[in-house]
């Protein structure tokens, strides 16, 4: 099975998802650079996240400051001393009155003095490189109450710059670049389904061109300028493949009538020569007539102008056929009769439709026994139906796409492949009925107005 071709929005979207995705991992990886060789930067934004997470147990209790961690503060903050790594916390008012404490001597060490006034942020360096060992504090607002958080860290025992360096990264870029992602596929396949609309109206006018029209083009309003230059392209291609056909056409058609002319002479001078053999070649050129009538319609059928579609009565024209075809049914000793159900106007060309009942006739007159009856039967609806009881076609195709292909026997010919090719024309669909010694019916249905 052939694989299918990726859409164009697949692409586009897998690509814009990849460069993104590249870039998203540059960008962190120049922010986790920036940070991480830049003890000042990092340290700080450490102590603020840290000293911000703990401000969150700063509560008002009967018009009291009070400060209470709950268990998930103390396993991050409190319960870790030891192996040369320690956190303290200090808790404190612009008054110097302490809220929470879990150092004594330490908090004399690495804060600043309960006498210091208050300051919106301070930080020092215990000691420098990683992991971090530093001291600093954080004030906070708590109605209109200045409360300080101070915290030391010695080594980093949970590891806050890890942490820090996550949280920045998070905030920073992940989450900006992911919705700045989200909009750019959105936008991507919202530009690129607008700008694919006349691709797509592109596609149906190509579907819907009709071969026998010449002058067929696609159309190009609105397109983008890349397809804009493909579509103009098959559109000179359809024009250099319209002329081409159109060529054809006159030539099949122009071969078929002047070939006429020289076989009449040649029926005319064997008619003066009495002798069996040029009876023989005169009924050799009744066959090869015969053909080129048949090739001449082929080519009338190929060669039509969309325009000569007119409303008319199959009825009426079921009628004249068989009035027409009469005399020589009688003189190949069968029968034909005509009915008529009642048939309402479909729009047709009458002669191409006169042609193709006049080929399902003669079939049934060349091909069966004599005695043979003929029906021409016009109705109910749009429909006409020519039924033979003769010995049936005991060579036709299973299937109906091998219709009117020429027969080793001789006995379907080219009638039935110009009739199909009539019928295809009027969008009719045909029905072939037939079995060995009951004969043969063929229904040709038109699409009702």
């Amino acid at each position: 099975m052939k694989k299918r071709n990726p859409s164009l929005l697949g692409i586009v979207a897998l690509r814009i998802f990849a460069f993104s995705l590249l870039a998203m991992v540059l960008q962190i990886g120049v922010v986790f650079a920036d940070y991480w060789f830049d003890d000042y930067k990092l340290s700080i934004l450490m102590l603020q996240q840290e000293t911000e997470t703990l401000s969150r147990a700063i509560t008002r209790h009967e018009g009291r400051l009070t400060y209470t961690p709950d268990e998930e503060l103390r396993q991050r903050y409190l319960d870790h001393d030891g192996n040369g790594a320690a956190i303290y916390v200090r808790v404190r008012t612009a008054s110097g009155s302490v809220l929470f404490s879990n150092c004594t001597t330490e908090c004399a060490e690495h804060f600043l003095p309960l006498s210091v006034d208050v300051p919106s942020f301070w930080k020092r360096v215990i000691e420098p490189g990683k992991p971090f060992s530093v001291a600093g504090g954080q004030s906070f607002d708590h109605g209109g109450v200045p409360v300080l958080v101070e915290l030391a860290i010695i080594n980093d025992p949970n590891g806050f710059m890890y942490s820090a360096l996550l949280h920045e990264m998070i905030d920073s870029m992940i989450v900006p670049m992911t919705l700045m992602f989200c909009l750019v596929i959105g936008a991507t396949i919202w530009s690129i389904r607008s700008a694919l609309k006349p691709v797509a109206a592109t596609v149906r006018a190509a579907d819907a061109i009709d071969p026998r029209d010449s002058g067929a083009r696609l159309p190009v309003t609105r397109m983008p300028q890349e397809i804009e230059r493909l579509v103009s392209a098959v559109n000179r291609l359809l024009a250099r493949l319209g002329d081409l056909i159109q060529s054809q056409k006159v030539f099949s058609a122009s071969i078929a009538h002047e070939i006429r002319t020289p076989v009449a002479i040649a029926k005319m001078e064997l008619s003066r020569i009495a002798d069996p053999r040029a009876r023989n070649a005169e009924r050799d050129l009744d066959a090869l007539t015969h053909i080129l009538e048949q090739l001449t319609s082929l080519a009338r059928a190929d060669a039509i102008d969309p325009s000569a579609f007119q409303q008319a009565s199959l009825s009426g024209l079921g009628a004249e056929i068989a009035e027409a075809t009469a005399p020589f049914v009688f003189d190949q000793g069968k029968s034909i009769e005509f009915i008529d159900h009642g048939t309402a106007p479909v729009t047709i060309i009458p002669g191409l439709v006169e042609n193709m009942l006049r080929n399902l006739i003669e079939n049934a007159v060349k091909h069966n026994p004599p005695g043979t009856a003929i029906v021409v039967a016009c109705g109910p609806g749009p429909q006409v139906t020519i039924e033979d009881n003769g010995g049936g076609i005991v060579d036709l195709p299973e299937h109906s796409e091998e219709l009117g292909y020429v027969k080793r026997s001789g006995q379907v010919g080219l009638g039935l492949k110009i009739v199909r090719r009539i019928a295809e024309l009027h969008e009719a669909k045909i029905a072939i009925d037939t079995a060995r010694h009951r004969g043969t019916k063929v229904t040709i249905s038109f699409a009702a107005q």
